[in-house]
């Protein structure tokens, strides 16, 4: 049982000085700490109408539940999160919350504390003074939470703000993302005996019924024929044949053409390769993250009619173990004519990618070519669970998405592709291995993402590993124990600027 999106809202603005505040459950103040003292962020005259509603001092309550929930000698020390409640018996409460220095990272700690004070309550909620994007994504994604418990939802919160409070077309802008996101994350957490590579398909349809200008086309059985890596990979399951989608959005007078490739592997047991320890196992439901990810920012694009057309290809496959499982030294002919040698069964995400790389570069001629996949473990070896591996050639590319990275939530950290390792990738029976055995270069993200370019053609293209990121070991912040849609934000952002 999924939780619907919380509401947020903006009102009219006030010109009467009598403004009730009485109505709601909590007035949401927020205050940052300089070498003057504590400083609200809502202005003289928002004070002064919540003191006049209310029949309070705010800062005289401020100091009192400070002291209480800190204790009566330490002083407030304003870190991005630290939040309290003044209760008023029958009126609302005050929720103070610090933003720390009011950068990206303490506006989202700020935000997430305050959402998670009020997620699972139908409570109503105003927040007060200027609002900024990072907080309001926090503030929402922070609610989010998935179950297959029996019985009624949890409640949601509604968030209300006077329309000043921020620019109508960046709180769109803002909204848009959070619910394709949003989207992204049902996908993730749907467990597999029901997200099968139909279903996915299924859903995709789903979303972008009655979105203008969005087209999804589903290939499946014998349409298949050409893509021997997703054939390989998907074959290994009977009852959940793979699926190729392909998500089109084409605004009239686009001059710019962006695919995006996601890798869609709907559970993931190592397949004759087994994983091990298979404790390791019980997460593969979220190994489809990376076509959640492109579908939603292709959703995304869609809805905020961004000028550029986005298609996005989702290679879905179940990668199971059956008497139709690839084995480790067959070789297979992937899209395109490059053969491979297969080493490892459990590298099979770089196999349904490349079909897609390939399919993109020969068939569609996209300005920028960008795969996405939880793809190598190696990568959060390197970098751990905040950042990703980005690998690309264009340096111009690369520095425009690791800064939109940083300010969008999604941090990107660029790699080097070490010509040197291609050597590892060399095979006596076919093109290529599509991972090393023999040579111990270790660097397996870097090697992964060497053979990932070998089918790009000579496109501007941008490899993003997520496999550290895409899922939180921890239910805290923005997220929750589980999948994150890692890169939504980020490469819809990204879009809206080129």
């Amino acid at each position: 049982m999924n939780r619907s999106i919380p509401s947020i809202s903006p009102e009219k603005s006030s010109t009467k000085s009598d403004r009730k505040f009485s109505s709601f459950d909590a007035v949401a103040i927020g205050y940052r700490k300089d070498s003057n003292g504590i400083n609200f962020l809502s202005g003289k005259k928002e004070i002064v109408e919540i003191e006049r509603s209310l029949n309070l001092r705010i800062r005289e309550l401020f100091d009192l539940h400070s002291k209480e929930a800190r204790g009566a000698n330490e002083s407030v020390d304003a870190k991005a999160g630290e939040l309290f409640l003044a209760p008023q018996g029958k009126g609302p409460s005050l929720a103070f919350y610090s933003i720390g220095t009011g950068s990206i990272p303490d506006l989202r700690k700020a935000g997430s504390a305050l959402g998670r004070r009020f997620k699972g309550k139908a409570s109503r909620v105003h927040l007060t003074g200027q609002l900024e994007n990072a907080f309001i994504e926090a503030l929402i994604l922070s609610n989010y939470s998935w179950s297959e418990k029996s019985g009624a939802a949890p409640a949601n919160p509604i968030f209300t703000f006077d329309n000043s409070a921020i620019k109508a077309k960046d709180f769109d802008t803002t909204m848009a993302i959070i619910k394709s996101l949003w989207r992204a994350r049902d996908l993730i957490h749907t467990t597999s005996n029901i997200k099968s590579p139909a279903w996915v398909a299924g859903e995709v349809k789903k979303l972008a019924k009655g979105i203008a200008q969005l087209k999804v086309e589903v290939r499946s059985g014998k349409e298949l024929a050409e893509f021997g890596g997703l054939r390989g990979v998907g074959g290994s399951s009977t009852v959940h044949p793979p699926r190729f989608v392909q998500m089109s959005y084409s605004p009239r007078g686009a001059k710019r053409h962006v695919v995006l490739v996601g890798k869609g592997i709907t559970f993931d047991t190592g397949g004759v390769s087994l994983k091990r320890p298979y404790e390791i196992m019980a997460p593969m439901k979220t190994d489809m993250t990376g076509a959640a990810v492109v579908s939603a920012v292709t959703l995304a694009a869609a809805t905020l009619k961004i000028p550029i057309k986005v298609t996005a290809l989702l290679m879905l496959a179940e990668n199971a173990i059956s008497g139709s499982a690839q084995r480790p030294s067959d070789v297979i002919k992937h899209y395109g004519g490059t053969t491979v040698e297969v080493i490892d069964t459990d590298a099979e995400g770089r196999l349904v990618l490349a079909d897609g790389l390939a399919f993109a570069d020969i068939h569609l001629d996209p300005d920028l070519l960008i795969d996405v996949a939880t793809l190598t473990g190696a990568a959060s070896l390197g970098l751990g669970k905040q950042y990703a591996a980005m690998y690309t050639r264009d340096d111009r590319l690369a520095k425009n998405l690791h800064e939109i990275s940083l300010w969008a939530g999604d941090p990107l950290w660029r790699m080097p592709l070490v010509d040197d390792y291609a050597q590892a990738l060399s095979s006596e029976v076919a093109d290529f291995k599509h991972t090393s055995d023999k040579v111990k270069f270790g660097a397996g993200s870097v090697t992964a993402a060497l053979f990932l370019e070998k089918f790009v053609g000579k496109r501007h293209w941008v490899h993003l590993d997520i496999a550290g990121p895409a899922r939180s070991e921890v239910d805290a912040g923005e997220f929750v124990k589980g999948g994150t849609g890692f890169g939504v934000r980020t490469l819809t952002r990204w879009l809206a600027k080129l």
